[in-house]
Order: C-alpha cells, then structure tokens, then sequence
C-alpha cells in the first residue's frame, strides 16, 4: 500500500470514521494548515497526543500515538480575527510510518492507510447497543441538526458505525478509545462496547 506525506494535528480526543470534531484554532500553525486544506481541497489527519499540550509551549515537547484518522474540513467561520471555528467529519484511519516538526511547529507525517472496516450486520445478541444509540438520536430532536453530535447518514444496522459513535458518546479513558479505533474487527469493537453499555444499564430487554 502506498506513502503520502500529511499535516498531522495532535490532539487530547480521538476522532473514529464517520465521527464529527468540532476545533477552535488559533495559532499560526494550524490556521495556516486549514487554509491550506481549504485551498487545495485536502486533508489533515488528527493523532492522540501522549506527551505535552495541544498548544504549543517552549517547555514540552508533543509526542503522539503512531496511528490515526483523517479529518477533512467540512465547515469554517471566523468568529474573531486570528480564531476560527472549524467542523471537521472523520475519514479512513491511517499509520504514522514517521514523523517531522517543521520550523512553524506544525508536525508532518509519512502515513499509510489502513483498511476500513468492513460492513458487518449487527447480529442480534448485539442488538441492544444499536436500539440505545436509535434513542440517543431521538432525544436530538430539538437541538438544531448542525449541534447534533452525530451527523447522518445513520447506519444503526452496521457494527462499526454504532460502535464508533458509542466510543464518542460514552467517557472513556482516550487510550481506551484510541485501542478501540486500532481494533481491526468492528464486530469485536461493538461486543466490548455492548457489555460497557450493559455494565451502566443502558441495555434495555
């Protein structure tokens, strides 16, 4: 599989396929990265940071998880100068191969995708987690759609994408979280999730 070059944002969450990410940017670095992805209709890629902070300081240094997910802007507004507000959607995952800071600060990996998951129907001993996360989604009824912490399309009968939203929604440890996107079998990530949900009685009989 081949190698590109992406700018890489590390920061203390972790964004799943298909997940939303809103961003408030406002050093140098990063403004200048999302311009550049909204001129040439590119992408960046979001790491879990390890070590240090997400903004940049004179005594730490950042280390991040060798793997990720992409993130392309879907939506800006600059809300003050030198601040923009930025709605990103979540992609492909991918490996860091290696990595370098660049003199802006902005860190730039060599990446290699890794395989999406595939569809999986949810089998029903499973069924649960997917009926919870369809009542999630109806109590978002009066909340104006561009807040909804999940955007449609809704696949509630696919074990990945259920199991990525309840990754987002339930407070996890983000190493946890992180250890769920690498799990290569979706159906595996939706059994641990169900007996999380199950432990906290949000499994209805």
């Amino acid at each position: 599989m081949s190698t590109f070059s992406l700018p890489l944002f590390p920061l203390s969450t972790v964004l799943f396929p298909d997940g939303v990410l809103p961003l408030q940017i406002f050093e140098v670095r990063y403004l200048d990265m999302i311009s550049r992805c909204l001129t040439e209709d590119s992408d960046f890629g979001v790491v879990l940071l390890t070590h240090g902070h997400e903004v940049r300081s004179p005594q730490g240094h950042e280390r991040f998880a060798a793997a990720g997910t992409i993130a392309s802007v879907h939506d800006t507004t600059a809300s003050a100068p030198g601040l923009l507000q930025v709605v990103c959607r979540g992609g492909s995952r991918f490996e860091v191969l290696s990595a370098e800071q660049r003199a802006n600060g902005l860190w730039v990996g060599e990446v290699q995708l890794i395989e999406d998951d595939h569809e999986v129907r949810i089998p029903s001993e499973l069924q649960g987690a997917a009926d919870a996360l369809d009542r999630v989604l109806a109590s978002l009824h009066d909340v104006p759609q561009h807040r909804w912490p999940i955007q449609p399309p809704f696949k509630l009968d696919d074990c990945g994408w259920v199991a990525n939203r309840w990754c987002e929604l339930l407070p996890l440890p983000n190493q946890q979280k992180h250890n769920m996107l690498m799990l290569d079998n979706p159906v595996i990530r939706l059994e641990l999730l169900h007996d999380v949900l199950d432990e906290h009685g949000l499994i209805t009989s």
